[in-house]
C-alpha cells in the first residue's frame, strides 16, 4: 500500500473527468463546488432539487462542466449521460437519504438506493478508462443491536428501517458487481460509510440542523424525537474530504481497502440535545426545545463508527471536532440568514478547512 498522508492532490483532480451522481442534493453540492476548485472537469446527475432553499441553485452557474436531471434508476438515461461524460472516476451519492420517508415509501428507498446503484454498477461494467468507483453508503449499513459499539468494516450488515436494508443490499450489490466484474477489469471499487453529516446548506425533511433553522425562521420551539440518542455528527467537509481521498487513492493503490468508515473520533459524539442545544445558542434562539409527543418509527439510540481504517488507509482523520463542527454550521447559517452570499460562505468555509492541520 503506498504511504497515505491525508492529504488531496489538486495535480490528481486537475483535468480529471469526473461523474458525480447526486450534485443537486446537500452533500453533492459540497462535494461539487470542491471538485470544481481543484479542477476536475465534473459530470453531474441527478434529480432536481425538491427543496426551497436548496443550497444546489444557490452556488451558481459554472460549478460542473456538465449536468444530467434525471433519475438514478432510468437506465437509459443514466447510459447516455455517462458515454457523454467517459469519466475516469465515478463519486456515486445519489440516493433518497431519509429514514422516516423510508418508512412512509419503502419501495421509493429502494428503487433509489439498491436498483438506482445496480443501474450504475450495470452501466459503468461497460465504460473503459475508469480509474476508481466509490459508492457512498451510510453508517447504518450495520446490524445495529443497539448496544453501543464503535462499528468496524467488516461487521455484518443489517438493517431494521428500509433505508439501512436499501443501504446495506447496495453495499452488497456493490461487492457482487465488483467480484463479478471490475475485479477482472483491474477497476477499484468501493464503498464509503459516513452518516449524520452538519453543513450549511441543508434543508431537507426531518433532519435536526434544518430543524433547528425552520423553527428559529418560524420562531417556534424546536422539536425533538429522540433527544437521548447519539450520532456520529461531523461537518459535511469531513466525509467529502474522505471521498475525494478514497478515489484517488484507490486510484493509485490497488491494496486499497474497498470499504471505509468515515466518522469522528469514537467516544466524543455528542445526543441530539447537546448539538440542538449547541446550534440554537450560536444561532440566539431563546425558545428552548421540546420533546416531540408523536408517534415516531423506531430508531436506534446508539451508533458510532471506528474510523481506524480511513487513518491508516488513506491518512485521514477528523479535522473538527464535534463542537467546531457544529459551530461551523451555525455560523453559516447564521451568515446567510443575515443575507451573506451562500457560494461566498462555502467557498470560505472550504480555504478555513483546507487550512487545518
Amino acid at each position: 500500500m503506498v504511504s497515505a498522508d491525508g492529504r488531496i492532490d489538486p495535480g490528481f483532480w486537475r483535468g480529471r473527468r469526473v461523474f458525480l451522481t447526486g450534485h443537486t442534493g446537500f452533500k453533492g453540492a459540497w462535494l461539487a463546488l470542491w471538485l470544481s476548485r481543484l479542477g476536475a472537469h465534473v459530470h453531474g446527475y441527478a434529480l432536481p432539487p425538491e427543496t426551497n432553499p436548496a443550497l444546489w441553485p444557490l452556488l451558481g452557474d459554472g460549478v460542473v462542466a456538465h449536468e444530467t436531471l434525471a433519475d438514478i434508476t432510468d437506465r437509459a438515461a443514466l447510459a447516455a449521460a455517462i458515454e457523454a461524460a467517459q469519466p475516469g472516476i465515478v463519486l456515486h451519492l445519489a440516493a433518497q437519504a431519509l429514514v422516516r420517508r423510508s418508512y412512509a415509501d419503502p419501495l421509493a428507498t429502494i428503487a433509489s438506493n439498491t436498483m438506482g446503484t445496480a443501474c450504475l454498477l450495470d452501466v459503468l461494467r461497460h465504460v473503459p478508462g475508469l480509474a476508481a468507483v466509490v459508492i457512498v453508503t451510510t453508517d447504518k449499513v450495520y446490524a445495529n443491536n443497539d448496544r453501543g459499539r464503535d462499528f468496524v468494516e467488516d461487521d455484518p450488515l443489517g438493517g431494521h428501517d428500509p433505508y439501512s436494508a436499501s443501504k446495506a443490499a447496495a453495499e452488497l450489490l456493490t461487492r457482487s458487481f465488483a467480484a463479478s466484474y471490475f475485479d477482472k477489469a483491474g477497476v477499484p471499487v468501493a464503498t464509503a460509510r459516513a452518516g449524520n453529516v452538519i453543513g450549511g446548506g441543508d434543508w431537507s425533511a426531518d433532519r435536526l440542523i434544518p430543524d433547528v433553522w425552520r423553527a428559529m425562521q418560524a420562531d417556534r420551539p424546536l422539536l425533538l424525537r429522540y433527544p437521548d440518542a447519539t450520532r456520529p455528527w461531523q461537518h459535511v467537509l469531513e466525509p467529502i474530504r474522505g471521498y475525494l481521498l478514497h478515489a484517488q487513492t484507490l486510484a493509485r493503490d490497488p491494496a486499497t481497502p474497498r470499504a471505509i468508515n468515515f466518522g469522528p473520533v469514537p467516544g466524543t459524539a455528542m445526543t441530539v440535545a447537546q448539538v440542538a442545544d449547541a446550534m440554537t445558542t450560536a444561532m440566539q434562539v431563546t425558545r428552548a426545545w421540546q420533546r416531540d409527543a408523536g408517534d415516531h418509527p423506531p430508531e436506534m439510540s446508539l451508533l458510532s463508527l471506528d474510523p481506524a481504517l480511513a487513518s491508516h488507509a488513506l491518512g485521514w482523520r477528523p479535522r473538527l471536532d464535534d463542537a467546531a463542527g457544529v459551530a461551523w454550521t451555525a455560523r453559516w447559517y447564521s451568515d446567510f440568514t443575515a443575507g451573506a452570499d451562500a457560494r461566498a460562505l462555502c467557498e470560505a468555509q472550504i480555504d478555513q478547512y483546507e487550512a487545518l492541520p
